[in-house]
């Protein structure tokens, strides 16, 4: 058989044998290794939420096929993108890690099992690595280029120093489209609050890099907000060149599952009731009290979400406590129930009581600085985990009571007379 008879995949292997590269070898952000789910499947405690991967096989190459899901920290967000990469990436055979799961069972496991080129982005890695936005978008763009460049040296490439030509040029001659697996997009909305020119310079990128892009057949990014509503463009007058400023989104080809609304994806945002129930009975812990402790997050397709490392951390130490709390310190709740807005504090009051408080969601603009009401700092609450949704009644709630003790103390150490009352 010659060379050009046989298949895009062995010809990589054909190319990689004569350049005298081991045939295993994979990177670090194209196609990577598929050790940190493999990690997952060796824990102690293993949920199956492979299922996940019969919706994104469905939406593959179509209108639905960018996701962005935003969960709180500590909420798998990061599991579920290893998953992914390791199901669709063409680095090795997963066959063996994903046949025994519920994946296993569905009708397209085969058909789509790493067939594709997978780029995996960790943004908070290259945020913490690099001094400011414009080194942070170089080192992403010479850490693909190195990558790409190195598994396809072949191509007869237009613009080798141009990433999205360079991936243009890749799909054009093999014809493999690329799935991009975003981790933590959100980061540089949450460490740079107030910088809008590094957000303008990074929503610039992700455009330009992801949208309407014949390469891409699936985009999977995660964070614990949703896309902007509004995104961040740059300033044309000459007083102001090179400034960003805020106008009309242009991310309107996402779709988005988040805590205020997740869609046929509610089953992924956490562990259902049927997984803890499962895992009371595996472990001997009372199902009564992990509900009470735990559960409390609502959504249309699943009443009943509770937080994977908390039911886990219960269940492994045989002993109930606001385990999510001793990831981040009270003081970040504190800083936002105390914002001064109109009805604020005695809707945090009410809530601490057990009541539920209608809000209004529809005017937060997915950022952590930009509030003109009492809700759109509850709706923040939301998305960060504080509390829970009811997308019926369009009303929050302390979902449970790991947060509610959170809250307590937060609110005693903001010497409020109310709780002193109450």
């Amino acid at each position: 058989m010659c060379y050009t008879e046989i298949g895009p995949k062995e010809k990589i292997y054909v190319r990689k044998v004569l350049r005298g590269v081991c045939t295993d070898k994979v990177g670090i952000y194209l196609n990577p290794k598929k050790r940190a789910f493999q990690k997952a499947l060796n824990s102690q405690i293993y949920v199956d939420k492979s299922e996940l991967i019969a919706y994104t096989n469905q939406v593959l190459n179509s209108e639905q096929q960018y996701i962005c899901v935003s969960r709180p920290r500590r909420f798998g967000k990061s599991m579920a993108a290893n998953m992914l990469a390791a199901y669709y990436g063409r680095s090795a055979d997963s066959r063996e890690e994903f046949e025994h799961l519920k994946i296993g069972k569905e009708a397209s496991f085969r058909k789509y099992l790493n067939r594709y080129n997978v780029i995996f982005l960790n943004m908070q890695e290259f945020l913490s690595d690099n001094p400011d936005i414009e080194a942070m978008k170089q080192s992403i763009e010479n850490s693909l280029l190195w990558e790409l460049l190195a598994e396809y040296p072949d191509i007869h490439y237009s613009d080798r120093k141009n990433l999205v030509r360079t991936l243009y040029d890749i799909f054009d001659v093999e014809n493999i489209p690329f799935i991009f697996i975003i981790d933590e997009w959100d980061c540089i909305f949450r460490e740079k609050k107030e910088d809008k020119d590094a957000q303008g310079i990074y929503l610039d990128f992700l455009i330009n890099l992801l949208k309407d892009k014949s390469y891409i057949t699936l985009v999977y990014m995660t964070g614990i907000l949703p896309v902007r509503k509004c995104s961040i463009q740059k300033v044309n007058s000459a007083e102001e060149a090179g400034r960003y400023y805020l106008r009309d989104s242009e991310w309107d080809m996402f779709n988005v599952f988040s805590m205020t609304n997740y869609g046929e994806l509610a089953e992924f945002a956490g562990f259902t009731e049927t997984e803890v129930e499962v895992l009371c009975t595996q472990y001997g812990m009372d199902f009564e009290e992990t509900r009470q402790w735990y559960d409390g997050y609502r959504f249309k397709n699943a009443d009943h979400i509770y937080c994977p490392i908390s039911v886990v951390k219960a269940m492994l130490s045989k002993c109930f406590d606001d385990y999510w709390n001793q990831t981040e310190t009270f003081e970040a709740l504190k800083d936002y129930i105390t914002m001064d807005y109109g009805g604020l504090k005695d809707k945090v009051i009410e809530l601490l009581a057990g009541k539920h408080q209608k809000i209004d969601i529809s005017s937060f603009s997915n950022d952590m600085i930009t509030f003109s009401s009492a809700d759109d700092v509850l709706t923040l609450l939301v998305h960060l985990g504080y509390l829970g949704y009811d997308c019926f009644k369009r009303e929050v709630f302390i979902p449970n009571a790991e947060i509610r003790a959170v809250f307590i103390t937060a609110v005693k150490n903001s010497g409020w007379q109310e709780w002193n009352k109450m």
